[in-house]
């Protein structure tokens, strides 16, 4: 493997799996602790996942359900490293370019955000439903 000679730092390919397991682990590390909106939506996740265990949805719904949780993190992940590479390109100056890409992998996010609500509604619509007095 090939390491960079002033800091030994990696700068080829992983060896093996395990390097990239660690890699990816070091990834979901920092977006966890650094990245606010990242930690919001794992905890509207919960709540997702609290909701589905009280109204016993089933495996259907389930899959809706999650499915549209793992696509709100990814979209949030990708944002993350648009915002990252956005900033190693640019530097610390603003520059308008850089803005409209951030302001629209954010907007991806919300777009995202705003489906998974949608599905959340219309998958536990019927399991809402049957709990209110007629």
């Amino acid at each position: 493997m090939i390491m960079d000679s002033k800091n030994k730092r990696q700068i080829t390919k992983n060896k093996n799996f395990a390097q990239a397991l660690g890699h990816a682990w070091d990834g979901f590390y920092l977006i966890f602790f650094r990245e606010r909106n990242f930690r919001i939506h794992l905890v509207a996740m919960a709540l997702v996942i609290i909701a589905g265990l009280v109204l016993w949805v089933n495996r259907t719904t389930w899959l809706w359900l999650l499915l549209a949780c793992f696509l709100v993190l990814s979209a949030e992940i990708l944002n993350t490293l648009v915002e990252y590479l956005v900033d190693l390109m640019v530097g610390p100056r603003f520059d308008p370019t850089a803005k409209k890409i951030k302001d629209i992998a954010a907007g991806g996010v919300l777009f995202t955000a705003g489906t998974a609500a949608v599905i959340g509604v219309i998958v536990l619509w019927p399991y809402l439903g049957s709990l209110l007095p007629v």
